[in-house]
């Protein structure tokens, strides 16, 4: 856990909600059971898509798979990269295939009556695009198909203390992907553990699903202990998705163990596998 307390973890909150009027999140009644893989099976055997718990522990590499966003956003990714990509996602069963928006459509096509779903990315890597572009760009992949859509924040906004213009920016996207998935990447390497918290409070009042460390494409990417802050300051009604820097079937469970309920990684097959994979990207 970040060295940051639980009280000031709190006055955050309360400050953030204060400054912008806006009112606590409510409370959502819960009944938990403990996890079982064959009931999630068994849920899934129905129809369901998703299904929401809370793990007591890492799950074993045929689950795991489950929870991890098969990653592929190099600029240089080719046509059979990405079919490869997607014949991956659907032989492991990943969450999702993440590629960039220009490959959304093809992913579509071939993944629309497989397990995954198809992810992509908004204003990535830098966060810095204008919101009405990103809402555009939102618009664009959602009718090409996209399930999920992760976004990154106006970073310099957060920095500079400007959450009205943080919470309209991941506001524009949520109401432009009509009830898709949006997960908001805070990039966890560039904030202080109080920008951290404003990040997540911000992004829960405006509609997101998840909260996402990073886009690995910066000077650092997802730790424990971030997870288990995020965590801590969503609580169960958002996600949490950890990525950056996620290369092992060890580093998967250090994760899901501090509160991560996604995985973004590129070495998924290898995680699942239990291999060692020598890459240079950092997702």
């Amino acid at each position: 856990m970040s060295n940051i307390t639980t009280q000031v973890i709190e006055q955050i909150i309360s400050q953030v909600l204060a400054e912008n009027n806006w009112s606590p999140c409510e409370e959502r009644e819960t009944h938990y059971k403990p996890f079982s893989y064959d009931a999630a099976d068994q849920l899934i055997s129905f129809g369901a898509n998703r299904v929401g718990a809370v793990a007591p522990a890492c799950p074993p590499k045929y689950e795991l798979a489950h929870w991890i966003d098969h990653t592929y956003l190099k600029p240089d990714a080719s046509l059979e990269e990405i079919e490869q990509i997607c014949k991956q996602a659907e032989e492991f069963k990943f969450a999702s295939v993440c590629i960039n928006p220009v490959w959304v459509e093809l992913a579509y096509k071939r993944l629309r009556h497989a397990y995954p779903k198809v992810c992509t990315v908004i204003g990535f890597p830098l966060g810095a695009t204008l919101s009405e572009v990103k809402a555009l760009e939102t618009e664009k992949v959602v009718e090409q198909g996209a399930d999920e859509v992760d976004m990154v924040i106006n970073i310099g906004a957060l920095k500079s203390g400007d959450l009205k213009s943080v919470e309209k920016d991941i506001r524009s996207v949520v109401r432009a992907a009509r009830r898709r998935t949006i997960k908001v990447i805070i990039e966890t390497c560039l904030l202080t553990d109080e920008e951290k918290v404003q990040a997540c409070v911000v992004a829960r009042h405006a509609g997101a699903n998840y909260v996402k460390t990073s886009t690995g494409f910066s000077k650092g990417g997802a730790t424990a202990q971030d997870v288990a802050l995020m965590r801590k300051i969503v609580g169960q009604d958002l996600g949490v998705k950890a990525s950056g820097g996620v290369r092992t079937y060890e580093d998967a469970c250090q994760m899901v163990e501090a509160g991560a309920t996604r995985i973004g990684a590129s070495a998924s097959v290898a995680i699942v596998k239990n291999n060692t994979l020598n890459s240079e990207s950092d997702y």
